[in-house]
């Protein structure tokens, strides 16, 4: 999809308070997977007016829209993207909490062939793996 959140929030007939579209405008600048703190923080930067409780309700809404992803990468903080995302996965860098986006065509072959001999059409999947950089070894 190329439409904005702005026009998909439109599009699904939410109403668009002037504090909504700054919320909507922080979302699609935001390159990272953002928690509601975060998004309060940049929100907030723009107009002092919005607060945390605002933000989390135009979240919930985005979400219940289908307009936002929510992701628990398990660091007790959700985070979000926008639902409409050419399919990828994730790799949770867990020294960092760095979020780190990836399409592998091997892993994605693997996981139909793995549905068909199971029985399965696949339909979908979410996959997110969680590691520690590796680390460099000095020669002695």
């Amino acid at each position: 999809m190329t439409d904005t959140i702005l026009e998909r929030c439109t599009a699904s007939g939410l109403r668009m308070t002037d504090q909504r579209k700054t919320i909507a405008q922080v979302l699609e600048d935001a390159v990272d997977h953002p928690d509601v703190e975060e998004l309060y923080a940049r929100a907030s930067a723009i107009d002092p007016r919005i607060s945390i409780a605002t933000v989390y309700r135009t979240v919930k809404l985005f979400e219940e829209s289908g307009i936002l992803e929510k992701h628990e990468f398990g660091d007790g903080r959700a985070r979000y993207e926008t639902a409409d995302r050419d399919h990828h996965d994730h790799l949770i860098d867990m020294h960092s909490g760095e979020v780190i986006e990836f399409v592998d065509p091997e892993i994605e072959a693997l996981q139909e062939k793995i549905a068909e001999r199971l029985g399965y059409r696949l339909k979908g999947h979410r996959l997110e793996l969680y590691g520690v950089p590796l680390s460099k070894r000095t020669k002695d």
